[in-house]
């Protein structure tokens, strides 16, 4: 346990007298601010500001973080207010603890509301001292390693918030080792059992793997001794968490993902750097398209780092990173080594400037979010980036999340580019702005004056200012504006058929109108403005063509599952069978309507020629029914088997439609079956239970 005596001399190591004083005295009045107050383990309140204020030491933070760390509960739980904290230790400990400090005085309706506003509240901290957030992320910490006490459901409901929030804030803000220890501690909250069974699987695999680590550490560290280079070669170990992410996403089994072997070189200088990776390169084969260079073009948080993957002795996988001692401890640090390596008022890079201007990303956001739910979940999205670099024509490089596109960029460039962009130029051709960019494009737009945001953008912009701005923007038009909007867009829908909206019978629209609940054209209008209703099907519900007989619509229509098609006809894909949870789009068909497909369906992929019958859809929240899927089983060629699996299907209270057999090989049958399910989480329930049988090997899902 941290004591004051303990952090004293650790402080003394780097502080002057003076400021040492400061922060002793701000854990002697911290310490009767909490007299009488206990922690749920036992321990007397105050462990936990000292502890707090000893991960920040380790950090080498300044006197004043380590004072409002001493102080950060003393608002919220004692009853001093700021006026007293500002008197006695400055102003700026004061802010530095109000910032810390959560809401306590106001009501919300619902805890997730309690958390957004919370965090908002610390955004705009954070954009006044940068400090704030670092003081937060170490209270987080001290509070995940003493979860054990707490009860299981509010210790499951602090782990959520850690992975979703804190530790992509870590890694934003490139403390990787913060981050990895908030991912670890929270997977063992959130999932024990997953996270003892990887724990063991790694100690067993450590074990085995000791003896090739040991030779391949040993050459390589032989090669550059001969070349005359003075290295650190340091054997890097997955953490749990990144473990299980791996096997979940890629879908690889735990011998796959350490089939890797990961090394990591620290050298003196940058230029040794790549000295060094020639060396390797000259050693062991690497492989192409797997060498990345983050020296050249840092990440987002200021991580830099070369990044080489090689095909090693029994053609083992071996993957190196190559870095100088300031960017391992910039890696591991992040932020924190501004303060760490800061001399003459000078930071060592810029990962302090980056911070900044992520802050003030933020507040932006802020400013324009409706409320502070809308904030957060602009935050998470911007928080989960996995990076794209593209060039502006003058070349400056602007970081992206992967799968932006024309839209983002504009919007990273600037806000009013953004507004009135209406084209984009990549790598000096034409391009439309829905098409994904890649790293290494050049991309360039081009506006015109009154231009507007279009509502379709918000089905491929990706980046959170993109998607905070468009949202802002299409809030903050007149009613006016949006019924002038909504006109053209329909227009334009009706141009297809030859028509227009002022062309239409007005008893059809009338009709139109009374059956949808809208009580003027105005108010259908503006809804297609806003992008709550698609033009394109709005077109063909007010020409009625496709449900002129009711006999055919009542046996034909489906029951309405898809947002934006009420009282029109709806068909699934039977090439590729959506289900309730998977990404949609529809085309729209003269004779089927609307047909429904996933996203990742090849069929769609050959209609994408002809872009305005293309819709974007979702799934009702509220949607209801079974849907059918087609699932492959691979199974060994054994007597009954088929039984087996009929058997257990139908436990489950499951019809089974079709199936058929198709042998693999001698030992194992594939058996195809197509049956009715009500979701994805119904299906995965399924697939869950027939893994289970004994003699089947695999279950997968069948994809056209």
């Amino acid at each position: 346990m941290q004591t004051i005596d303990a952090l004293d001399s650790t402080l003394r190591s780097y502080l002057n007298p003076e400021q040492t004083n400061h922060v002793k005295r701000a854990y002697y009045f911290a310490e009767q601010a909490h007299f009488g107050q206990v922690r749920r383990s036992g321990e007397e309140y105050v462990t936990h500001p000292l502890a707090v204020a000893g991960i920040l030491a380790d950090m080498h933070m300044d006197h004043q973080s380590l004072m409002a760390a001493m102080l950060h509960d003393v608002i919220e739980d004692t009853g001093i207010p700021k006026s007293a904290i500002g008197k006695q230790f400055g102003p700026t400990v004061a802010e530095l603890v109000d910032g810390v400090s959560k809401l306590t005085q106001m009501e919300f309706e619902t805890l997730e509301e309690k958390q957004a506003e919370n965090f908002q509240k610390m955004a705009l901290a954070m954009a006044r001292d940068i400090r704030v957030i670092l003081v937060k992320l170490a209270d987080r910490l001290h509070n995940m390693r003493t979860l054990g006490v707490l009860q299981s459901g509010k210790a499951r409901r602090i782990a959520r918030e850690t992975l979703d929030i804190y530790a992509p804030i870590a890694m934003r803000l490139g403390m990787n080792s913060v981050r990895m220890e908030f991912e670890d501690l929270g997977f063992n909250a959130l999932y024990p059992m997953r996270a003892r069974r990887i724990d063991a699987a790694l100690r067993r695999a450590r074990g085995h793997r000791k003896e090739l680590v040991d030779k391949i550490r040993h050459q390589i560290e032989t090669t550059l001794a001969q070349e005359g280079h003075d290295v650190e070669v340091i054997g890097r170990e997955k953490h749990l968490y990144s473990i299980y992410k791996k096997m979940k996403s890629k879908r690889k089994s735990f011998s796959e993902i350490m089939d890797i072997y990961a090394f990591r070189i620290v050298v003196d200088s940058v230029d040794t750097c790549y000295r060094v990776l020639g060396c390797i390169h000259s050693l062991y084969k690497p492989v192409p398209g797997e060498f990345k260079d983050y020296i050249a073009i840092p990440k987002a948080n200021g991580y830099q780092s070369l990044h080489t993957i090689l095909m090693g002795m029994h053609g083992v996988p071996i993957e190196i990173q190559i870095r100088t001692r300031e960017m391992e401890a910039m890696a591991n640090n992040g932020i924190a080594a501004h303060w760490l390596y800061k001399t003459d008022g000078q930071t060592t890079n810029g990962s302090h400037a980056r911070a900044r201007e992520w802050v003030q990303g933020l507040l932006e956001m802020q400013q324009r979010a409706g409320n502070s739910l809308e904030f957060i979940e602009h935050v998470k999205i911007d928080l989960f980036p996995d990076e794209i670099y593209v060039f502006t024509p003058k070349g400056r490089i602007l970081e992206l999340p992967r799968g932006a596109t024309a839209v983002d960029f504009a919007y990273a460039v600037h806000t009013d580019v953004g507004n009135s962009c209406v084209a984009c130029r990549i790598n000096r051709r034409l391009a439309p702005l829905s098409e994904p960019l890649q790293s290494g494009e050049t991309v360039e737009i081009l506006t015109a004056p009154g231009a507007t945001p279009n509502p379709s953008w918000f089905n491929y912009a990706v980046s959170a200012k993109a998607r905070t701005n468009i949202r802002h923007f299409l809030k903050n038009q007149t009613r006016e504006d949006s019924v002038a909007l909504g006109r053209r867009l329909l227009d334009r829908a009706l141009a297809q058929f030859d028509l227009s909206l002022d062309g239409l019978p007005a008893d059809r629209l009338g009709d139109y109108l009374a059956r949808n609940h809208y009580t003027q054209l105005d108010d259908l209008l503006e809804q297609i403005a806003r992008g709550n209703r698609l033009p394109a099907i709005t077109a063909q519900q007010l020409l009625g063509g496709l449900d002129a007989d009711p006999a055919v619509a009542k046996e034909k229509v489906l029951p309405v599952a898809i947002r934006g098609t009420e009282g029109f006809m709806v068909n699934y894909g039977r090439c590729c069978h959506p289900i309730p949870g998977d990404p949609i789009e529809g085309y729209l068909s003269s004779e089927k309507g609307v047909v429904v497909h996933r996203e990742r369906c090849k069929n769609l992929g050959e209609m994408r020629e002809k872009s305005e019958r293309l819709v974007a859809l979702r799934w009702d929240e509220r949607v209801e029914g079974e849907y059918s899927v087609e699932l492959r089983i691979e199974v060994e060629n054994r007597r009954g088997m088929i039984a087996v699996i009929a058997t257990r299907i139908n436990s489950m209270g499951v019809n089974i439609e079709k199936i058929s057999t198709e042998d693999k090989d001698y030992q194992f049958t594939y058996v195809d079956m197509e049956m009715p399910v009500r979701n994805r989480v119904h299906l995965a329930h399924i697939m869950k239970r027939l893994r289970a049988i004994n003699s089947v090997r695999k279950v997968t899902r069948i994809k056209n």
